[in-house]
C-alpha cells in the first residue's frame, strides 16, 4: 500500500480523468450485460404459430441497436479519458524523479549509476503506465463483467451457473502457480536492462576510446553477452507466462462443453431451459472466460510493474544528504576559507578516511595551489568546499560562517568550479556561458573571454551564436577547457576553483590565465589543482596532498627547501619534461 500511495501523488491534475475512466467502464459493462439478456426476448419474437408479429421486434431490435451504441460511446470516452490519464501519469513521475535527482548530493548519485537512472525514468515508467491503465480500466471492467455474466446467468439459467463456481477456483489456482513462478524472473530482468544500459553508455561516450583501440570486437562481444542474457531470462519469463493461454482454453471449452450437455438436458429432459435462454447462457460464459482472461494480463503486467515500481519508488524516497538549514544563511560575506580538522569519508561505513586531519586557512583573495599524486585527495578537498559532500569530522567554514548553515544555492552561487572533467552541453556558445550566470550582460561575457583566454578562438568558430555539440564534441579539449572556465568566471564568484583544468592548454596560455586571475579578479579566492609545478609554483601559497593529509604548505621557494615530495615533482619535471605523478611512501 505504501507503494501505490507514493505513486498515486503522481496522478494530481490527473485524478478526474483517473476517476472518469473506471465510471464509464461500469456503465459500458451495465450495458454490454444488458444485450445479450435482451436478445432473448428478440428471439423469442420468432417462435410460435401463425403471422409473424414485427412490433416486439422492431422494438427489441431497437433497444439491442441503442444498447451497441451506448456501448461504444462509453467505450470511447473510458478509452480517451484512460489515455489522458496515464500519459498525466506518466509524465509527472518522470517529473518527479527527475525533480527529486536534483535534490541529491554527489553522495546520494553515487549509490545509482547512471544507467539505472536512465532505464528507471524510461523503461521502468514505462510499465508503471501500462499496469496503471489496466488497473483503472481493464481491472474494473473484467470484475464488473465476471459479476454481472454471473447474475445474469442465474436468472437465466439458475442452477447451470453453478458451472462458473467450479471452473473459476481452478483457474484462480492455475494462475497464481504460473505468476508466482514468472515473477523472480521479471526481477531479474530489470538489473540486466541496467547492465545493458551502462554497456551502451560506456561505449558511446567512448567510442574515440574504443576505436583508437581497436576494441570494436570486444565492445560488441560485451553487448551480445548482455543482450543474451536478456534474451534468456525473458524467453524463460516469457515461457511461464504463456501457459495462461492453454490454461484459458481448457477451462473456456470445459464450461462451454459443460452448458451444452446440461443445457441440452434442461431443454429436452425437463424442458425448464428454452434455446434462446441456452445461447444467452454460452454468451455471458464467453465474458465470463474473457473478463477472466483479461484479469491474467493484468497479473502479468502487475508482477512487471511491481518491480518497476519499487525501483522508481527508491528513487523517490532517497533522502538528499545535503538540505538547507533552518534559518540558512543567504549570503558569503568573503572568500575566506577555514579547514579546523575536517575528516571526510564516502562511505560512513569505510574504515579509512579519504581526508584526515585537514587544518588549512585562506584568507580571501588568496591564490592556493594544491598538488599531488593521484588519490591522495585534492579533488575531495575541494568538493568539501561548495558542499558536495558533508565534512565527517571537524569544521568547515566559508566566509567565517560553517557551510552547513549556509543557503545551498547562495553557497554555491559563490563557490565557481572547473571539474576534472569539462562537461559542456549542445546549444550556442552563448547558452553555455549564461549557465555561470542567467544575467550576464554583454560585458560580462566579453570579460570573461578574455581572461580565459577564449575571445580569439570562439570569433574563429562563429562568435556567441556557434553551435555547441553535446559534451563540446566539436571543440578540442583546450578550447572546451577554456570556455568551462569563462563559464565559471562570468558571475564573478568570491572564490574559484579549478581542478586540473587547464591541463590540455599550453604553458603560455596557461600563464596568461593565471595572470588575468591575479589582474581582473583579486578579491576572488582562487585554489589551482595540477599536475604541473610551472602551474601552481606562482601562488601565494601551495598545498601539497599525500594519502588524503596535508603533507606540506608553503611558498614554491619554501616548499623546495623543506618538502621531498614537492621536491621530488618539481626534479621530475624539470628533468625529464613530463606532467606525471609521483608517488612516495
Amino acid at each position: 500500500m505504501k507503494l501505490i500511495r507514493l505513486l498515486a501523488r503522481s496522478i494530481r491534475e490527473y485524478k478526474k480523468n483517473a476517476i472518469l475512466t473506471p465510471v464509464y467502464v461500469s456503465l459500458e459493462v451495465v450495458v454490454d450485460t444488458l444485450i445479450p439478456f435482451t436478445m432473448t426476448y428478440l428471439l423469442k419474437c420468432f417462435q410460435g404459430e401463425g403471422p409473424l408479429d414485427l412490433t416486439p421486434i422492431f422494438i427489441y431490435g431497437g433497444i439491442i441497436v441503442a444498447l451497441a451504441f451506448v456501448a461504444l460511446l462509453l467505450g470511447a470516452l473510458s478509452g480517451m479519458q484512460c489515455a489522458i490519464a496515464s500519459s498525466g501519469f506518466a509524465r509527472n513521475l518522470r517529473k518527479d524523479m527527475f525533480y527529486r535527482i536534483q535534490t541529491y548530493s554527489f553522495n546520494n548519485l553515487d549509490k545509482f549509476s547512471n544507467a539505472s537512472l536512465i532505464t528507471r525514468m524510461t523503461t521502468d515508467v514505462s510499465f508503471v503506465q501500462q499496469a496503471f491503465m489496466m488497473i483503472i480500466r481493464i481491472a474494473v471492467r473484467s470484475p464488473l463483467v465476471l459479476i454481472f455474466a454471473v447474475i445474469m446467468s442465474v436468472i437465466i439459467g439458475g442452477p447451470m451457473a453453478l458451472i462458473y463456481v467450479g471452473i473459476i477456483p481452478f483457474m484462480a489456482a492455475l494462475l497464481i502457480i504460473i505468476f508466482a513462478n514468472a515473477s523472480k524472473h521479471f526481477k531479474k530482468l530489470f538489473k540486466k536492462y541496467d547492465k545493458l544500459n551502462n554497456v551502451v553508455e560506456e561505449n558511446i561516450s567512448g567510442m574515440r576510446v574504443v576505436k583508437s583501440n581497436v576494441q570494436e570486437a570486444y565492445e560488441t562481444e560485451k553487448f551480445n553477452e548482455t543482450s543474451q542474457d536478456i534474451y534468456k531470462i525473458f524467453s524463460k519469463a516469457q515461457g511461464i507466462v504463456v501457459l495462461t493461454s492453454p490454461v484459458m482454453q481448457l477451462s473456456m471449452y470445459t464450461c462451454i462443453t459443460l452448458i451444452f450437455y446440461f443445457g441440452a438436458h434442461a431443454i429436452l429432459g425437463e424442458g425448464i431451459l428454452d434455446l434462446e435462454e441456452l445461447s444467452a447462457l454460452i454468451t455471458y460464459a464467453m465474458q465470463v472466460l474473457m473478463s477472466l482472461m483479461m484479469l491474467s494480463m493484468i497479473f502479468v503486467q502487475t508482477v512487471i510493474a511491481k518491480s518497476s515500481a519499487e525501483r522508481i519508488c527508491e528513487v523517490l524516497t532517497e533522502t538528499p544528504d545535503i538540505v538547507n538549514p533552518e534559518n540558512a544563511v543567504a549570503s558569503v560575506a568573503d572568500g575566506s576559507i577555514d579547514f579546523d580538522g575536517v575528516s571526510f569519508k564516502y562511505d560512513v561505513k569505510a574504515e579509512l578516511n579519504s581526508l584526515s586531519d585537514i587544518d588549512l586557512h585562506i584568507k580571501s583573495g588568496e591564490t592556493i595551489g594544491v598538488i599531488g599524486s593521484t588519490g591522495s585527495g585534492k579533488t575531495t578537498f575541494v568538493q568539501l568546499i561548495p558542499r558536495l559532500y558533508d565534512v565527517t569530522e571537524g569544521t568547515l567554514k566559508v566566509g567565517g560562517v560553517k557551510v552547513s548553515d549556509y543557503d545551498i544555492k547562495a553557497l554555491r552561487s559563490s563557490v565557481a568550479m572547473v571539474l576534472q572533467k569539462n562537461v559542456l552541453f549542445s546549444g550556442t556558445v552563448k547558452e553555455n556561458l549564461l549557465w555561470g550566470k542567467e544575467d550576464a550582460t554583454d560585458e560580462d561575457i566579453a570579460r570573461a573571454l578574455k581572461i580565459s583566454e577564449s575571445s580569439e578562438f570562439i570569433e574563429k568558430i562563429g562568435g556567441l551564436e556557434a553551435h555547441v555539440e553535446q559534451a563540446g564534441a566539436n571543440l578540442s579539449g583546450g578550447q572546451r577547457q577554456r570556455l568551462c572556465i569563462a563559464r565559471a568566471i562570468i558571475g564573478n564568484p568570491k572564490i574559484l576553483i579549478m581542478d586540473d583544468s587547464t591541463s590540455a592548454v599550453d604553458m603560455a596560455t596557461d600563464m596568461n590565465i593565471r595572470k588575468a586571475f591575479k589582474d581582473f579578479m583579486p578579491d576572488t579566492t582562487k585554489i589551482i589543482i595540477a599536475q604541473r609545478v610551472a602551474s601552481v609554483a606562482s601562488c601565494d601559497r601551495i598545498v601539497v596532498m599525500d594519502g588524503g593529509r596535508i603533507n606540506g604548505v608553503g611558498t614554491h621557494d619554501e616548499l623546495m627547501e623543506n618538502n621531498v615530495i614537492y621536491r621530488e615533482v618539481f626534479e621530475s619535471q624539470n628533468n625529464k619534461g613530463g606532467d606525471f605523478d609521483v608517488v612516495t611512501n
